[in-house]
């Protein structure tokens, strides 16, 4: 059983009301990008723990994370008052099976994510297997207003640095905006505006797709996919499909 280790909070970063990220100092083990780890905190003589993806690769130090305070979230809203130096709980060991070494080759790999489900991108993304194995790679970043579109920095650092063998493509849902795309995710798939705006095809034979986020939004675009001859990828019976709900 994994071992809890107390580490620090190096930064409490507020992006808007419910929105933040943490920069945490702890001497965890090495771990996968695209893995999560566990966080809690003693709240009430009770410790409150919860699953989330590391943000930060492998070899970034400190370690971050990206958090949605969800109304009657009694974990995240007492995260969202930590302050720098303030102790947090976190699991030793990390798990987790999304991670690209569990991804089949492809020329093409689309990284579909929503809200703060985008974080175990931006790990995988910061690494080099990725772009040792795939001529193409697309992120896409849905949220409901630009205010919630954040790590752009880390958006443009990945295009200066792969040019056009990297595509990102935001969704707002709640906003028009110039350069987005107003809508979700599934829609844009079914009317063709996701392949439209990026400039390649999802085809059986060049495409792989990792999904995290909203169930919902999971759920509806692996609907369309399938319908599409696209299958969930699994050890025994590998496809093109790899999720992971982040809620």
């Amino acid at each position: 059983m994994a071992q809890w280790l107390e580490g620090t909070i190096v930064e409490n970063i507020h992006w808007s009301e419910n929105l933040f990220s943490l920069k945490i100092d702890a001497n965890i083990d090495t771990f996968t990008a695209g893995q999560f780890t566990s966080l809690a905190l003693d709240i009430d003589g009770e410790r409150i723990a919860r699953p989330y993806s590391y943000l930060s690769s492998p070899d970034q130090r400190p370690i971050e994370f990206f958090f949605y305070a969800a109304t009657g979230g009694v974990l995240s809203n007492a995260m969202l008052a930590l302050e720098a130096n303030d102790s947090i709980w976190i699991k030793q060991q990390s798990n987790g099976f999304f991670t690209p070494n569990e991804v089949p080759d492809a020329k093409n790999l689309w990284l579909l994510g929503t809200g703060t489900g985008i974080a175990p991108f931006f790990s995988i993304l910061n690494t080099d297997e990725p772009w040792q194995r795939f001529e193409n790679i697309v992120l896409v970043h849905a949220v409901r207003t630009m205010t919630d579109l954040r790590y752009q920095e880390i958006v443009q650092s990945l295009q200066q640095k792969y040019a056009e063998r990297f595509r990102f493509l935001a969704f707002i849902s709640r906003e028009e905006i110039e350069g987005t795309i107003k809508g979700r995710v599934p829609a844009a798939i079914e009317n063709g505006e996701l392949e439209k705006s990026v400039n390649l095809q999802l085809t059986l034979e060049d495409s792989q797709i990792m999904l995290c986020g909203n169930p919902d939004m999971v759920k509806d675009t692996v609907k369309l996919l399938k319908a599409r001859g696209f299958s969930k990828n699994r050890r025994r019976t590998p496809g093109q499909i790899t999720v992971e709900n982040y809620w």
